[in-house]
């Protein structure tokens, strides 16, 4: 049993291995021509200019934090502190390796391209992976090792609060990174769409557009560097989740036989096992990830989600394995086995990584081309933009119902799964099932975040190849790569905002727990009402603060673009020799995602602090409302955004006309205001709904 977290360590040495093998496979693949490496060059500069800038604001932030958890009356203190810290710079550190790759797999990847995309796409999945298993790696590894360091070896009181501080910190740097990105990448790409695709009359990514490189910076800073720490975050929370709640659970719950589980060797299998999961399902990865391979004459798709349906499937098997060797030796207190039937903890897992996998589904079927919602869609382009924009509306409203029913019945099925497996239906244990479910929908995170990661790649890819004047072949190749990445980050915000439910809830009853009698979830207590609707709507708000804030930063791009067009001869004719001024556009995006960032990514942690040192049942409340809000709008958001984006390149690619006529001006429209649904405000809510839980468990011994 003890050997659990060194197993943990190995596999999140070997993860950050491979990153490093598929990092130098990357780098000695051929840039190209010296214009594609020029353009290549001035996207990696601005990205890392722009990350550098992002850090050294949210550092700020960060040293608060630190600095209030030193000093506010919480458990675990100084200790929780420093795993704060720890957490938020392993989440740094994860963005920044992840970035600087994807930056480099750009023009190698454009330039594969010329040999077809059995060239390009694995190498632009590599690009992913280094973000991918660079993300899963240093979460793995900084849990496990702050278990061994503040449970094992110091042993200090309250471990359990100073671990969860641990996901506070990758909460906090995955919410200003999200936030950030997304509304840096999505000024940008308004910006330039509505000015040179529909004003100008030009290409998506044409060189004469001063806004490309800054769209093509943003997809990095937004799509990989936000969505990896989004990742993180939501991998290190999904194990911190069920940690929590057995040591807080465990002292009270009654066995068969009457035992209780009151001392730490009593149930250090149950906090164990999640730890053991993230170890299995990282190896799992690693075996998907190297399967994945280009092939002449095989779908791009089954190219690659090959690597991730074998890593789900050994994910499988190895949850099995490993739930029979851990509590096949596991004796409770009173007698008798921990738990009497562990094969029901694996199969908590299983259900989890299949629920993960049918709202990814949903997701894809909802976002892809080859489905009705999308074909839809674009079949009302022929009516013009407002008809475009209400079936988008429609449709991503409408992808709630079966995600909605597909957590619910996952939530029901772990629920009592994880009570068979103690021979009990009562709704202690029943909950720890429901975590574990958490854990086996991000099981995979490394190949799930490579296949998510692989999209901005590849649609940079695209855009190098329009601003290096590649033959019209390549961009095809560049195309069809990106429409493929456009689902695949879909599907992998199903993942991220699926878990991010099933965590919220773990965190929440972690945090009535930790409350005790002093926290009343009555619905009937006014306070418990009231915080009911301000939680409800508050991603409403933040929804709100974020769309609007890429407005207005948008805004300043159009103004900006045109005035170039207006000011520089010789420039919208395409005049050799006539370049844009790319960098002011790259300032403007700058300065407006780090100053916009502020105020919906301070909302999220000081509300719930003010909220509960008011009232802590209003709190409860705020909570309860947040995640069931947050979670709708996540959805709705991300799928109708996908939906837009891909009824344009679906009328790009012949449909309707094609490129140039009024359907594909209304579908670009639509494909606008979708930009910052699926790339700003919807994957920030399923951030938002944990950020919100995680701090008032850290904080509610300060609250009552």
């Amino acid at each position: 049993m003890s050997a659990v977290p060194y197993i943990a360590l190995i596999a999140s040495i070997a993860a950050l291995g491979l990153a490093y093998y598929f990092a130098q496979v990357v780098l000695a693949a051929d840039q190209g021509t010296d214009l594609m490496k020029e353009i290549g060059q001035a996207i990696q500069e601005g990205a890392m200019a722009f990350l550098r800038r992002e850090y050294q604001w949210v550092s700020a932030f960060v040293a608060a934090m630190f600095v209030l958890l030193l000093i506010v009356p919480i458990d675990g203190r100084p200790y929780a502190s420093f795993a704060y810290l720890f957490g938020a710079v392993l989440s740094s550190a994860a963005g920044f390796v992840g970035m600087r790759i994807a930056t480099e797999a750009n023009t190698r990847t454009a330039n594969a391209a010329r040999n077809g995309a059995a060239d390009a796409l694995p190498l632009a999945f590599k690009g992913g992976a280094v973000m991918g298993f660079t993300v899963a790696g240093l979460a793995l590894f900084g849990i496990t090792f702050n278990y061994l360091l503040w449970v094992t070896w110091i042993g200090v009181d309250d471990a359990f609060q100073v671990v969860a501080a641990f996901g506070l910190g990758a909460s906090s740097i995955a919410l200003f990174a999200r936030i950030g990105g997304g509304i840096y990448t999505k000024a940008a790409d308004v910006g330039g769409d509505l000015v040179g695709k529909v004003e100008a009359g030009i290409p998506e990514d044409d060189p004469r557009n001063p806004a490309t490189i800054a769209d093509a910076v943003g997809d990095n800073v937004g799509d990989v560097a936000g969505m990896g720490a989004d990742l993180f975050e939501s991998y290190a929370g999904s194990i911190v989740a069920p940690v929590v709640l057995v040591s807080l659970l465990a002292p009270g719950v009654f066995l068969d036989g009457g035992g209780k589980l009151l001392d730490f060797g009593d149930f250090e299998a149950l906090l164990l096992f999640p730890i053991l999961i993230g170890a299995l399902g990282m190896i799992a990865s690693i075996v998907g990830a190297l399967m994945t391979r280009g092939k002449e004459g095989q779908s791009l798709s089954r190219q690659l989600h090959t690597g991730q349906y074998i890593a789900m499937g050994l994910t499988v098997v190895l949850s099995i394995v490993g739930a029979l060797w851990l509590f096949g030796s596991a004796e409770a207190p009173g007698g008798g086995d921990l738990v009497q039937k562990p094969i029901w903890l694996a199969l908590t897992i299983i259900t989890g990584l299949l629920g993960g996998w049918a709202i990814g589904f949903v997701s894809e079927y909802f976002t892809s081309e080859h489905y009705g919602p999308v074909k839809s869609i674009s079949a009302q382009s022929e009516t013009g933009p407002a008809t475009v924009v209400i079936e988008g509306i429609a449709q991503g409203k409408l992808s709630t119902l079966p995600s909605v029913g597909i957590v619910a019945l996952m939530i029901g099925l772990s629920f009592w799964m994880g009570g068979a497996a103690f021979g009990s239906a009562g709704d202690v244990i029943g909950l720890y099932g429901v975590s574990l479910a958490a854990i086996g929908m991000l099981a995979v995170t490394g190949v799930i975040v490579a296949v998510d990661a692989y999209g901005p790649i590849a649609d940079n890819a695209g855009g190098i190849a329009e601003m290096a004047e590649l033959p019209g072949e390549v961009r095809e190749v560049t195309d069809s790569l990106d429409a493929l990445g456009n689902t695949t980050a879909a599907v992998a915000k199903g993942f991220a905002v699926g878990s991010a439910a099933v965590t919220a809830l773990a965190l929440f009853k972690s945090f009535s727990l930790t409350a005790g009698s002093d926290v009343n979830l009555d619905i009937n207590d006014t306070a418990v009402t009231i915080g009911l609707f301000l939680g409800a709507m508050t991603p409403f708000i933040f929804a709100a603060l974020t769309m609007a804030s890429v407005g207005r930063a948008a805004q300043a791009m159009i103004v900006e673009v045109r005035r170039q067009f207006a000011e520089i001869p010789g420039l919208r004719e395409g005049k050799p020799g006539v370049k844009p001024d790319s960098r002011r556009c790259v300032d403007i995006s700058t300065q407006a995602a780090l100053r916009e960032m502020l105020i919906p990514g301070g909302l999220a942690i000081l509300l719930p602090l003010i909220i509960g040192f008011i009232d802590v049942n209003a709190l409860g409340g705020f909570l309860a409302g947040s995640v069931v809000t947050g979670f709708m709008l996540a959805i709705y958001m991300a799928n109708s955004g996908g939906a837009w984006d891909n009824a344009k390149k679906y009328i790009e690619a012949g449909a309707h006309g094609g490129k140039g006529t009024d359907a594909h001006a209304a579908a670009v429209v639509g494909d606008t205001i979708g930009d910052p649904f699926k790339d700003t405000s919807g994957p920030a809510m399923n951030i938002l709904i944990k950020v919100m839980t995680i701090v008032s468990l850290v904080f509610v011994p300060a609250f009552i």
